[in-house]
């Protein structure tokens, strides 16, 4: 199974401090560095120094790092127009020398788009299966050919497509909890899909949903990486479970019961629960970003043994 590091930086963090994540997420041989997509701290952090944005900062790290994937879980549709969007990775993937991964939802946290004077449209999931067709277009488009789309919400007309990204093809990210449109959008541009903090059981039941839906499009299912994302906390012994628990404000019981939490046997244990589902991915959303020592007990002791 691969471990990736998946960081929440709106909740306060530097470039500084990312890059020292980053670093010891290739140091400690973990498989990428992955971030979220947030303008706006959520719950009781004050968020400071403020937010950064996910796609400057994966450049920054793309010419830092030489091994580990980059990507974005997941970025949000509501903040890019596509064309640009597919810009900006392309270039971004190029600076890594083909190591960029997109993750693309509709966006949902209107909060951050009061606050920082950005459209929250309402019909957002038929301008995410627009973003997909047009971003994923405009990279497999050939070079010296012109890409076009009509579409409702957004309009290219003979565009040059360029630039290309240094893959020949990115890997393309769905993810989600719905029943029934994001498995069928996961079948028709997915590489990976994800399900965030899910159980074991509702996880089981959505990877099941799209390897129906790929299906249904004439799709082999495994030909999709089915992946999860879950908090981690983990400790020697009980004790550093809960000092850690406590730096980022959870109780132990919840994060045991929703997460990856406790000894490295007992999250190995879990970890393994959910590899029966057929997921071949777990994103470690790590909390406290300043606790470099966390990563190191999971390299030695977690990742040593998956």
């Amino acid at each position: 199974m691969d471990l990736r590091i998946f960081t929440e930086p709106q909740q306060g963090a530097t470039y500084d401090t990312l890059l020292a994540v980053a670093k010891a997420t290739e140091d400690l041989g973990f498989d990428a560095f992955f971030r979220s997509d947030h303008y706006l701290r959520m719950g009781t952090s004050d968020g400071l120094p403020g937010p950064t944005d996910a796609w400057i900062t994966l450049a920054g790290l793309a010419r830092e790092t030489k091994r580990i994937r980059l990507g974005t879980l997941m970025t949000a549709g509501t903040f890019r127009l596509p064309g640009v969007l597919a810009i900006q990775v392309a270039q971004v993937d190029q600076m890594s020398g083909g190591r960029v991964e997109l993750g693309l939802g509709a966006g949902w946290f209107e909060e951050e788009h009061k606050a920082y004077g950005i459209p929250f449209p309402k019909e957002k999931f038929a301008r995410l299966e627009e973003q997909l067709a047009i971003v994923t277009g405009l990279w497999s488009t050939k070079p010296g050919s012109t890409f076009s789309h009509d579409g409702t919400y957004y309009q290219l007309t003979d565009s040059p497509a360029l630039p290309k990204p240094a893959q020949e093809k990115v890997p393309v990210l769905i993810g989600g909890h719905g029943a029934t449109r994001t498995p069928r959008l996961a079948a028709r541009y997915a590489d990976e899909f994800n399900i965030p903090f899910a159980s074991v059981e509702d996880s089981e039941r959505q990877f099941g949903r799209v390897r129906a839906a790929a299906e249904q499009a004439g799709r082999a299912p495994d030909d999709l990486v089915y992946s999860n994302a879950l908090v981690v906390c983990v400790g020697k012994d009980d004790q550093e479970v809960a000092r850690r628990a406590e730096r980022i404000g959870r109780d132990v019981e919840d994060l045991k019961a929703n997460g990856l939490a406790g000894s490295p046997a007992e999250v190995v244990d879990k970890l393994g629960r959910y590899a029966a589902t057929g997921s071949s991915r777990v994103y470690l959303q790590v909390l406290d970003l300043d606790d470099l020592d966390h990563l190191e007990l999971i390299s030695a002791q977690v990742q040593s043994q998956v």
